[in-house]
This record gives C-alpha cells, sequence and structure tokens, in this order.
C-alpha cells in the first residue's frame, strides 16, 4: 500500500488527475442532491416580497452604503439574541438581491428593527442622527427628504425581480404605481396596499411628493415584521 502511494507522489501528474477525480466525486455528492429538492430555503408563513415604496427603500439603502455600518443578521447566540431578537431566518431574506446579511457592525444590526421606533423616529434620525442619539456617528441623510424617489420605472423593477424568482403577480406589478403612493400618504386607503402587502406600514409622506427619505423608513419598518415568532405555527422555527 505504501509503495503504491509513494507511487503515486512521485508523478505529479497521476496525482493532480486522483485529486481532480476526489473532488468531481466530493462535488457530485455535495450538488446532486439540490436539485432533487424544490428549494434550499424553507419558506415560512408570512415572508412576502416587497411593496413597491419598501423595495425603492430597499434600493436606497443599498445605493447609500447603509449595509457597511448596519448588518441584517442575528446570530444564534444568546448575546445577540437577547439584544437584537430572534435569530435570522435564511427566508427573511429569499427575496433580497443581494441580501444584507453581514458581520461589520458600526452601527446596530438593523434585522428586527421594524416597528421598533416610530416613523417620527426614523425621520428625525435620518435628517439629524444625533437629534434622537447624541452619540451616534452616521451622517446626515437630509437630502433624501428633498429628493423625489423614482417612480415611473417601478413596475419594470418588479418585473426584473420576477425573472430571478421573487413572485410578484401581474396584479402587483400593475398596481405598482399606485400602492407605492398609497403607501406614502397617510390620508389614502391602503386596504388593497395591505391585502397584496400584509403588514406594510404607511409613511408620513407630504402628500404631494414621494420622497426618498419614505421610501427608506417604508424598507425599515419592514424589517423583521413579516414573521410572527409568538404564533404557534411558527414555534418550531424557535428551537
Amino acid at each position: 500500500m505504501f509503495i503504491r502511494h509513494d507511487f503515486i507522489e512521485r508523478s505529479a501528474f497521476l496525482l493532480l488527475v486522483l485529486t481532480l477525480v476526489t473532488i468531481a466525486i466530493g462535488g457530485i455528492v455535495e450538488v446532486v442532491p439540490l436539485f432533487t429538492i424544490e428549494t434550499t430555503v424553507e419558506h415560512v408563513k408570512g415572508v412576502r416580497p416587497y411593496s413597491p415604496l419598501e423595495q425603492r427603500g430597499r434600493d436606497i439603502y443599498v445605493r447609500e452604503g447603509c449595509y457597511v455600518c448596519h448588518s441584517q443578521q442575528i446570530r444564534a447566540l444568546r448575546d445577540e439574541v437577547e439584544r437584537y431578537g430572534h435569530f435570522s431566518l435564511a427566508a427573511e431574506s429569499m427575496y433580497d438581491h443581494p441580501f444584507q446579511w453581514g458581520s461589520k457592525r458600526i452601527g446596530p444590526d438593523l434585522a428586527r428593527v421594524g416597528g421598533k421606533y416610530s416613523n417620527d423616529w426614523h425621520y428625525a434620525h435620518l435628517i439629524d442622527p444625533r437629534s434622537v442619539v447624541p452619540e451616534s456617528l452616521m451622517p446626515r441623510y437630509a437630502f433624501l427628504a428633498e429628493t423625489p424617489v423614482e417612480s415611473d420605472d417601478i413596475a419594470a423593477r418588479l418585473r426584473a425581480l420576477r425573472m430571478v424568482g421573487v413572485p410578484y403577480t401581474d396584479n402587483e406589478i400593475a398596481n405598482a404605481v399606485a400602492d407605492l403612493a398609497a403607501q406614502s400618504n397617510p390620508t389614502a386607503d391602503a386596504t388593497d396596499l395591505l391585502k397584496r402587502y400584509p403588514k406594510a406600514v404607511t409613511v408620513l409622506g407630504n402628500g404631494h411628493v414621494v420622497t426618498e427619505l419614505d421610501a427608506l423608513v417604508a424598507y425599515l419598518q419592514v424589517l423583521g415584521t413579516m414573521v410572527d415568532f409568538a404564533d404557534p405555527a411558527e414555534e418550531r422555527l424557535q428551537q
């Protein structure tokens, strides 16, 4: 046996071939089973695609580099769970392209920030962070309140996301502009919006122009709110 092993080690070409064969076998064993299941991410009750306004807010979140200082990944460690809430589930980010999990935290993790603060707090914090958190290092984003959100192409954005697996329906795409406007207007009728996007939070808005600040707040307010971990049906997720 050792003589044969020595022969293999002395032949660079044979060693290379056998190494590639070993890696190929290992790869096949790992990859082939994935094709026999519908998805590697378990669907969880309550998780839905982002509403048009939330999706635009997410685009702005990524554009402004918020992910550089804030992760959206709570690990299954006691100190993390006690500080931020239930550990993150892969299903919660299944419609993110790209997902915002990470490890760098100059600021707090935002996986469960939705509903933790009021709309007023978020607006004040984004316009002038130190007005609500004196020790904050975050830059001001007051310009977002003066920047109209791009909404003309929102239907096209949803169609593009559908092409990569986000299950937007024809009805949701057709009503994208109306839903975006409804979520940013507190006086608008949000009945249809909530039917399509349960738990969507209507932001303050100004009733005239939908701003990028409105979109960003809408996105922040939905983070971590889709899954009801107090629901007995989801109790198994807490094990």
